[in-house]
């Protein structure tokens, strides 16, 4: 039976910026550059975002194809992102504030022909990763250890918390 634990992230800071991540039992760093008081040891937050989403719709585009049987031999992704200003932006809602905008260069290598094409561009749009971003996400933050919940060692040595005792919760639900 798969323990419920390895499917959480879990991140770390020490000093500075780094964090240390386990996603699924695998370790991996997060940082920001020197710059901006990183060490620039591992890709930024806003990396592992466009890095999910690119991944994401490669396999979404490989699955797909591989289903219908389309000679499809690779995906290539390369995202960007950005700030910019709602006013920009016509198909946004609000236009006083600044908005994220992600995009997605698609390189599709093999014989496909131009229907094929446009049906794997529409479906990139339907991967998992993608729909959640476009949805809107509702967070719920909690703050843990209130009423000194216990401690526990993992397989590594380090100790972490168990679900609070007590917990103060925080939820975001967007617009």
């Amino acid at each position: 039976m798969k323990n419920l634990e390895d499917d959480r992230v879990v991140v770390r800071t020490g000093a500075g910026l780094r964090t240390d991540v386990t996603a699924n039992g695998h370790a991996v760093v997060a940082d920001e550059p020197a710059s901006v008081g990183g060490t620039g040891s591992g890709p930024t937050p806003y990396d592992y975002l466009l890095s999910a989403l690119g991944s994401c719709t490669a396999m979404t585009l490989r699955m797909y194809a591989d289903r219908k049987k389309w000679p499809l031999e690779s995906v290539t992704v390369r995202l960007s992102h950005k700030k910019v200003y709602a006013r920009d932006c016509e198909e946004c809602e609000t236009k006083d504030r600044k908005i994220d905008r992600i995009g997605l260069q698609l390189e599709l290598r093999g014989p496909l022909d131009e229907s094929q094409r446009r049906r794997l561009l529409k479906i990139a749009e339907r991967c998992p990763v993608h729909r959640t971003l476009e949805s809107g996400v509702m967070m719920e933050t909690n703050l843990v250890g209130i009423g000194k919940a216990p401690l526990q060692r993992s397989a590594t040595g380090r100790s972490f918390e168990h679900e609070p005792v007590a917990a103060l919760t925080k939820v975001h639900v967007p617009r």
